[in-house]
C-alpha cells in the first residue's frame, strides 16, 4: 500500500493555525499581567493604561468607527 503524503497547503494551514494559537496565548498572558498590575496598584487596567500612554486591551477587541 502506498504511503499517504501531506501536501504542502495542510502543512502551511497547521503551521498558520499554531502561530495563530501562540499570538492569542501571548495576548491572553499580556491581559493577565496587566490585570495583576493595575490590582497592585489599586486601579483599573484603564486607568494604568492611560499612566502608561497606551489603549486598554480592550479597546482593541471593540470595533473602530470611521
Amino acid at each position: 500500500m502506498a504511503k499517504k503524503r501531506q501536501t504542502f497547503g495542510k502543512i502551511q494551514r497547521e503551521r498558520e493555525r499554531a502561530e495563530k494559537r501562540a499570538r492569542k496565548l501571548g495576548k491572553k498572558e499580556e491581559t493577565k499581567a496587566a490585570a495583576l498590575a493595575a490590582a497592585e496598584l489599586g486601579i483599573t487596567v484603564e486607568e494604568l493604561a492611560e499612566l502608561e500612554g497606551r489603549t486598554a486591551p480592550e479597546s482593541e477587541l471593540s470595533p473602530t468607527e470611521d
